[in-house]
């Protein structure tokens, strides 16, 4: 019989909340190696709970640096207004604290392991003992067996009722250890993927004239493509070509007709390869069920169309934006697949070098000026950009954002779409934000005149401005605002930092091996300073779709712009001469950073030429 550090009341109370709440992570005692202390209030709901005499979270916290005493302070009010909340949660609200730090703390103060969880740690007969739902819904996982005991990782040790609900459903004792929801979620998505078969050679052969019918469809906000897989065809056609980009991480799904042929392509890892060749005449009832899921005109074919689709794809929102160009050979669709877990990286996440990073942190913390991104479609900016946000302390500033189109929600933030056939620009829309009183300004891309002109404005009087440009390197950012008709003095006087950015296919870590660099070569190798025996090559397996890559990183070149700079802008440069300086100060080029990274066996040298070689 566990011992409760509390007394009937308090535990009346505590049953009484935890069935009001309906299955809340509210706990009293977590009864298990930690047996025998008690809980506080800093990761409990409700005032005057027990103190855990061996340190408060507090101290821990202050100790670690990650909370200062005027944050916990202000976390302390709000929790104090919102006693349903947990400290940990305001914490967590305001920003001031990542999840896993807080965790941390929390495994320690109750003496249990906190561990980060790897696809690799999981033993199936322990997965196996919880179904996927249950384990989604309580952020909780069996991981593996250890002395006849189930090893079970958790958000919240401290929820005694979930950790007998498990021990009821497994018929075993626990070992409880502490974890991030965001690694449950992984595993979960990457243990759990649909076993959903597709019969494409088979919709294809079935589809006859009669199947070819556009009837009227009830739009959902969101669409369960796994329960409409036994509808007709056509819906089963599209829904595998959905289905199949995003488990093969694509980012954007390309449809297109020829001359009596139609083609569709994936791009995976910013490269376009063939996915399936359907017949030609299956091309217009793809694009009309196209139209329905984004409620689009089925009967324009002669004009450009933009769209939203938003699916659920295993219990993951996905978001997709459509565009439909007319060619000579008919409409041709591009589906761009926006997945949340883009929004939710950090900075560290992004692959900088670490001197980047620092300088990336310093500017970021700044109290005006402007921060650009640069670089082509599907270089990552915007991704960037969220990440950048998220270091920001949300509860203390007003953020806003002007974007065309908003591709990801992030909480705390105030995002405004562009809508230009209503007059709702990017200047047009920065012009009222800044009657909002904002802190800090994201637009998402300087496209104009007018709009560069705000954006230079309201860095100057007191606003921290993020942006993205389309150049090719950090110092054709500058030239560029100069031809689209910014002074070069006002240029030079927001300015802060330039951030120029590429994404480089990620060498696949599970087959990587050293490779024998050819005798013709080998000069060129050496002549960027590589030791031929000693460079790596991806030789394709089942993980990378035998292709020797698997996911991307970024490389970066970061253009700071300090008083010695700020001379040399207001004399207005061209870009060549711009450039040269920059190298000439011991600015990181994006070919050098990538040679880092060829060096680092990330990547490939064929890798970093290929998407640098119009920067140098």
């Amino acid at each position: 019989m566990r011992k409760n550090m509390v007394n009937s009341t308090e535990l009346d109370e505590s049953i009484a909340q935890f069935d009001d709440s309906k299955g809340s992570d509210f706990g009293v005692d977590i009864g298990l190696e930690c047996a025998g202390k008690e809980l506080n209030d800093f990761w409990q709901p409700g005032e005057n709970q027990p103190t855990n005499k061996s340190g408060s979270y507090e101290e821990k916290l202050f100790k670690s640096g990650v909370v200062s005493e005027e944050q916990m302070e202000q976390a302390r009010s709000i929790h104090s207004k919102t006693p349903r909340k947990r400290l940990g949660q305001v914490l967590l609200e305001m920003g001031v604290v990542k999840e896993a730090d807080l965790l941390a703390c929390l495994a320690e103060q109750y003496d249990l392991p906190f561990i980060r969880l790897d696809r690799e740690m999981i033993e199936p007969a322990a997965f196996s003992k919880l179904d996927k739902s249950f384990m989604e819904s309580h952020k909780v996982m069996p991981v593996g067996l250890e002395n006849n005991r189930l090893v079970v990782v958790t958000t919240d040790p401290t929820n005694v009722f979930l950790l007998d609900e498990i021990r009821r459903k497994a018929g075993m004792e626990l070992s409880v250890k502490v974890c991030p929801s965001e690694d449950i979620k992984k595993i979960l998505s990457s243990l759990t993927e649909s076993t959903t078969d597709f019969q494409v050679d088979e919709i294809i052969q079935n589809i006859e004239a009669e199947d070819v019918e556009v009837v009227d469809d009830v739009e959902e906000d969101i669409a369960d493509l796994e329960k409409s897989a036994a509808e007709s065809p056509i819906i089963k056609f599209v829904n595998y070509l959905i289905y199949n980009a995003v488990k093969d991480g694509a980012s954007d799904i390309h449809i297109e007709p020829g001359d009596k042929k139609l083609r569709i392509r994936y791009r995976v890892d910013g490269v376009l390869f063939e996915s399936v060749n359907p017949p030609h005449n299956m091309h217009a009832p793809v694009v009309s069920r196209i139209k329905i899921m984004a409620n689009l005109d089925i009967a324009e074919r002669r004009l450009p169309q933009d769209g939203r689709i938003r699916v659920v794809i295993h219990r993951r929102n996905i978001d997709m934006r459509i565009s439909i160009l007319p060619t000579s050979y008919g409409e041709k669709v591009v589906i761009r697949i926006l997945d949340m877990g883009s929004a939710n990286m950090n900075l560290p996440d992004l692959g900088m070098d670490p001197d980047n990073l620092a300088i990336m942190e310093h500017q970021i913390n700044q109290p005006h000026g402007i921060i650009l991104v640069t670089g082509p479609t599907g270089s990552g900016k915007s991704t960037t950009l969220y990440a950048a946000i998220r270091t920001m302390d949300m509860q203390r500033l007003n953020i806003s954002t002007v974007e065309d189109p908003v591709e990801y929600q992030i909480d705390g933030i105030s995002q405004v779409q562009v809508h230009a056939k209503i007059g709702m620009s990017f200047s047009a829309a920065l012009r009222s934000l800044l009657r909002q009183d904002p802190d800090i300004i994201m637009v998402g891309e300087i496209r104009d005149q007018e709009t560069a002109r705000i954006a230079v404005q309201a860095s100057l009087t007191g606003h921290l401005v993020f942006s993205t440009l389309h150049t090719n390197d950090a110092p054709s950012s500058i030239t560029r605002l100069i031809n689209i008709g910014i002074e070069p003095y006002l240029i030079a006087a927001s300015t802060n930092a330039v951030l120029a950015q590429r994404l480089v296919r990620r060498m696949c870590q599970h087959c990587k091996q050293l490779y024998h660099v050819e005798a013709e070569e080998v000069g060129f190798v050496e002549m960027y300073g590589f030791n031929a025996d000693n460079l790596y090559k991806g030789q394709g397996c089942e993980k990378c779709r035998f292709t020797g890559f698997q996911g991307r990183v970024g490389i970066h070149e970061l253009l700071t712009i300090d008083d010695s700079y700020r001379d040399i802008i207001t004399n207005s440069p061209t870009v060549t001469e711009l450039r040269r300086l920059c190298k000439e100060r011991g600015m990181v080029t994006l070919r050098d950073d990538g040679f880092r990274k060829v060096q680092a066996g990330l990547t490939t040298i064929d890798e970093v030429m290929r998407v640098t070689e119009c920067t140098v």
